[in-house]
């Protein structure tokens, strides 16, 4: 080998390292974010600003709770779990897959929505005969499909209706049933009919919060073999911030001040 080649072959084996370390720098700077999917707006919102802030990139993972949380207990590579309840970050938790226990960021509000112009949304006008398709998130990994059950049955309502319920995986795809009119009405969460791209749309009703159980939404950080998690503290620590409480109420949450 010539003494030119030589110093090619160092040459070339130094850019392919800082290659390497500037692919893995580049990935403990980036965290991912499993949000259940009342919250896809919200986060975007949220993550957006956090970015702006710390220039730390944000992956999103937008599914229904219980999915988010059996694809961590799979080993999923999420930094944060954002989701829709306590019940399971709890189980994340109690599954010694969290750096800490949950914490609770926001209180979630359900409503009734319906993109029909003729059609002005009640509890009691679900057992018109006209309503053929009432949307709802599957209950069984879904919280706020779980509150609109409770609603039902605290207005003596869901055997009347049960078959004319139509469940989607979560509350994206409930959305998707409503806006796309193939449900007449639906429940789903307030900060979806409130985000910049449904605001406006359609006609809708805040449901009374007591005639379902707390909608507690926690957060956790998910264990991690990033050997740095200072990006994913700091967004933890940014959720419960003022300026990340002030985003969040403009969406309809609630949150403890």
């Amino acid at each position: 080998m010539s003494v030119i080649e030589g110093k090619l072959k160092g040459v070339f084996g130094i850019i392919m390292l800082l290659l390497i370390l500037g692919c893995s720098s580049s990935k403990e700077d980036v965290i991912t974010i499993a949000a259940s999917a009342n919250m896809q707006f919200a986060i975007e919102e949220v993550s957006k600003v956090f970015t702006k802030r710390t220039g730390v990139q944000c992956e999103l993972v937008i599914s229904s709770s219980g999915k988010l949380t059996a694809q961590i207990k799979e080993g999923a590579p999420y930094d944060i779990f954002v989701s829709a309840n306590m019940k399971y970050p709890m189980e994340i938790y109690e599954n010694d897959l969290a750096v800490h226990a949950p914490k609770i960021y926001a209180y979630g509000q359900l409503v009734l929505w319906s993109m029909y112009d003729d059609i002005k949304p009640s509890v009691e006008m679900l057992k018109d005969k006209n309503i053929t398709h009432i949307a709802i998130a599957n209950p069984k990994t879904a919280p706020y499909g779980q509150a609109a059950i409770e609603v039902l049955e605290n207005y003596s309502l869901y055997d009347e209706v049960k078959d004319k319920l139509v469940y989607g995986e979560s509350i994206a795809q409930t959305n998707q049933f409503i806006t796309s009119k193939s449900s007449e009405v639906g429940f789903t969460a307030k900060s979806v009919v409130l985000s910049a791209k449904m605001k406006g749309k359609g006609h809708w009703i805040t449901l009374d919060e007591n005639q379902y159980s707390s909608i507690e939404q926690g957060v956790i950080m998910v264990k991690s073999k990033k050997e740095n998690t200072r990006n994913t503290q700091q967004f933890y620590d940014f959720l419960f911030s003022e300026e990340a409480k002030e985003i969040l109420e403009d969406f309809g949450y609630l949150v403890a001040q």
